[in-house]
């Protein structure tokens, strides 16, 4: 009843606006269209349509009447949105009285914004966003240089294709310019890198994976930094970078968006997956103060780079907006095996860093996708190899999105602790190795 009673209410009220004043005459209940002053009036709420004072017939005249009368000295918005307004109010001499800012909110007072770091966690959280940055811009530009253009006509990619890859680059030195100017005179130079493909199709997977951490890592820290006016800026630039890391699911014949939100990380998981690529890095630039964790390799992850190009719904990777697999990459009870190095190894550039861990004994591994962290047994440990099994949840519940899904992250870990997405650094000291990307779909 209650639900038929509201539908019945929203009904009324389009018909109300939606109709001619003239036309369609109403009841109307002044003295629950005003918040101040009070008024009990004493006309007739017959079904005619009211007239005020100035002669003008419809609910407009109404207000202006009331005002001539003395009653109303401005018409608030809430009251305007009764009537089918014209600009008679404002004819009248009428004020419109703005609605009250809502209470609370930060940045807010009128204060000049400063877009600059406020402290050290300010600093190497934009510090590392910038090299991710400029990896990126070095990546685009590369895999067009590197391929030909028959190497891409074979994958599926034309010469628009590799111009949107060619603006990709483009808005990457925007990114990387922005956060040198929220940085200054310290901020980071762009490195030499590594890559890990020979093929187009390679190129592109590595293109989807490296955006993907280099996205979560910063919804991972952004509403943790004490800039809040840094974080807006960085917030206008990494939504940009989802859109890319989709494109390049599409441009490998993948499901461009397979979930219901995106992951965060933290920067120690992002720096982790981030370090292997850096070569050489000019020395003036500031040391990324995030911690290293032993690598993790997944030695059946699923692969999506093979082209199969059959025009055949559900079992085409040619690039596509879209693409549904019948078979999928990954399923719930999947076998996945797992390999890890031990802590202490010199990695990135310069061969300046070195991995560590505060976690004990292997036994979990962790699924951070979307906004859940899920743990499964660590199975069959020998040494620094085991097994474990692809969870299956949802996440909000039955009949909600699958957990597992997309390019997503796991980890082996001490303890099954339990996070959420804006506490996940917690996860940190419990880290044995990892993350990798598994790609589950």
């Amino acid at each position: 009843m209650k639900t038929f009673t509201l539908l019945a209410s929203l009904i009324s009220i389009v018909d109300f606006v939606l109709a001619a004043p003239a036309e369609r005459p109403v009841h109307i209940s002044y003295s629950s269209f005003y918040s101040r002053p009070s008024y009990t009036t004493s006309r007739s709420h017959s079904p005619a349509t009211p007239t005020g004072k100035n002669g003008v017939n419809g609910p407009v005249s109404l207000a202006a009447s009331l005002v001539s009368d003395g009653v109303l000295s401005y018409a608030t918005p809430s009251a305007l949105s009764r009537f089918n307004y014209t600009g008679a109010l404002a004819d009248k001499g009428i004020r419109i009285a703005p609605p009250p800012t809502p209470s609370g909110g930060l940045g807010t007072n009128g204060s000049i914004p400063y877009y600059h770091p406020l402290s050290d966690f300010d600093f190497q959280s934009i510090n590392l966003a910038l090299n991710q940055e400029w990896i990126e811009l070095d990546l685009f530009h590369h895999g067009l240089a590197k391929f030909s253009v028959e190497e891409f006509e074979e994958a599926g990619l034309n010469a628009e294709d590799r111009y949107l890859i060619q603006f990709m680059a483009e808005q990457e030195l925007g990114h990387a310019t922005l956060l040198t100017n929220i940085l200054g005179p310290r901020a980071a130079k762009q490195c030499t890198y590594r890559y890990p493909f020979e093929t187009v199709r390679e190129f592109v997977d590595f293109c989807q994976k490296l955006t993907r951490f280099g996205e979560s890592g910063v919804y991972g820290f952004l509403e943790h930094l004490n800039s809040r006016d840094s974080a807006q800026l960085l917030l206008q630039s990494i939504t940009t970078e989802a859109r890319q890391q989709m494109i390049f699911r599409q441009l490998e014949g993948l499901f461009p968006m397979p979930v219901w939100f995106e992951t965060g990380i933290t920067q120690s998981m992002a720096w982790t997956l981030l370090a292997p690529y850096l070569v050489s890095c000019p020395a003036e630039n500031p040391r990324i103060e995030w911690q290293n964790f032993p690598a993790l390799n997944i030695e059946n992850n699923p692969d999506a780079t093979p082209l199969y190009n059959t025009s055949i719904p559900g079992n085409d990777t040619a690039p596509a907006i879209t693409h549904n697999r019948t078979i999928p990459l990954s399923y719930p009870g999947r076998e996945v095996y797992l390999t890890w190095e031990l802590p202490g190894k010199i990695v990135s550039y310069n061969n300046s860093y070195i991995t560590t861990t505060t976690a004990g004994p292997p036994k979990y591994v962790a699924w951070i996708s979307q906004l859940n962290t899920t743990f499964t047994p660590l199975l069959d440990i020998d040494g620094q190899s085991g097994m474990t099994y692809q969870p299956f949840g949802r996440v909000l519940g039955d009949d909600t999105a699958p957990i597992v899904n997309g390019t997503m992250f796991i980890m082996i870990t001490d303890d099954n602790i339990h996070v959420t997405p804006s506490n996940i650094s917690q996860l940190n000291p419990h880290i044995v190795a990892g993350p990798a990307l598994y790609q589950s779909g």
